[in-house]
């Protein structure tokens, strides 16, 4: 029986540990435990320490993710909790995500100063994003507008647009809502129009294969729908060798027994892209998000993801 807390690693962000507060609270109903059979260890990361430069430029999605899987490994922690679109799509050997949260809301938010729109900014705008994705699907819509990396926790952000850095600034919606915020959006981009990143919106928790005293524990609150969604999108991630350096987007939705996958890769500037979907069984969702990524790698051609490098 245990008798000592398990240790949840987090980032120390508000929203990290909104995100670690979720997951504590699931279990704890999941399993009649209380509060303080969970300790939530907060623990910084190479990511949360450099705000001045872009992801792209110092080593990309690991940088949030390095030390608390040093700590994992170390049995220093039980399991780690994280934004899903954080992580890389190859993890250190003996961890994996165990466990999905039901996912949130996937869409892009716009707070905007000047205008409430992305389509009803001023030409030549500026607007503030720290992910290459965003910043190449804004330059899609509205090339005049003038793109700039914005990077920082939610309320600096929000406090930069405030005192008019930029004209406009785009976050995830469930983070918003995750932090308490759902007014702050002035517009909710429609993901058929503005597709979300791959496991955007998803929490995961991250733990050792083989500790089944801790993977029984989390599977009480492993939402599966979720689990194979993101699975996909990830696999399609992975087909592209995606990270903070590529413009990659990407969503799944499950229905029953079948599983439906969208998918778009983009140039930089966001003057080329090709899409991609697929659908299939559940029960293979890994393989369709691989296939997927192998369709439209074919299609854009090798001198496409010159670009990229």
């Amino acid at each position: 029986m245990q008798t000592k807390p398990f240790r949840i690693g987090t980032r120390g962000s508000p929203l990290a540990l909104a995100q670690a507060s979720e997951t504590r609270a699931r279990l704890m109903v999941a399993h009649d435990l209380p509060e303080d059979m969970f300790e939530i260890v907060v623990l910084s990361t190479k990511g949360d320490r450099i705000t001045d430069r872009a992801l792209s430029e110092i080593g990309g999605k690991g940088l949030f993710t390095e030390e608390l899987e040093e700590q994992l490994l170390a049995g220093d922690l039980d399991f780690a909790v994280h934004s899903s679109k954080d992580m890389p799509t190859k993890l250190p050997e003996g961890l994996f995500l165990s466990a999905f949260l039901p996912r949130e809301d996937v869409r892009d938010a716009v707070v905007g100063r000047t205008a409430p729109t992305l389509k009803d900014l001023p030409h030549g705008a500026t607007v503030g994003s720290s992910s290459l994705r965003r910043q190449a699907l804004i330059r899609r819509i509205r090339p005049d507008i003038n793109v700039i990396t914005f990077r920082g926790l939610v309320d600096t952000r929000l406090r930069k647009l405030a005192e008019g850095e930029v004209d406009a600034t785009l976050l995830a919606y469930a983070g918003l809502r995750r932090l308490g915020k759902p007014e702050i959006p002035t517009e909710l981009l429609d993901p058929s129009e503005f597709p979300p990143a791959p496991a955007q919106g998803a929490i995961c928790i991250e733990s050792r294969i083989g500790d089944a005293r801790v993977n029984d524990l989390l599977e009480a609150i492993n939402h599966h729908d979720t689990f194979d969604a993101v699975s996909c999108e990830r696999a399609f991630l992975g087909a592209l060798d995606g990270s903070c350096r590529t413009p990659i987007a990407g969503l799944a939705t499950v229905e029953g027994d079948a599983i439906r996958f969208a998918g778009m890769i983009l140039t930089p500037d966001g003057s080329r892209w090709h899409d991609v979907e697929i659908e299939g069984s559940r029960t293979e969702a890994a393989v369709l998000g691989a296939r997927a990524g192998g369709t439209v790698r074919t299609k854009a051609g090798s001198d496409f993801f010159d670009s990229w490098n």
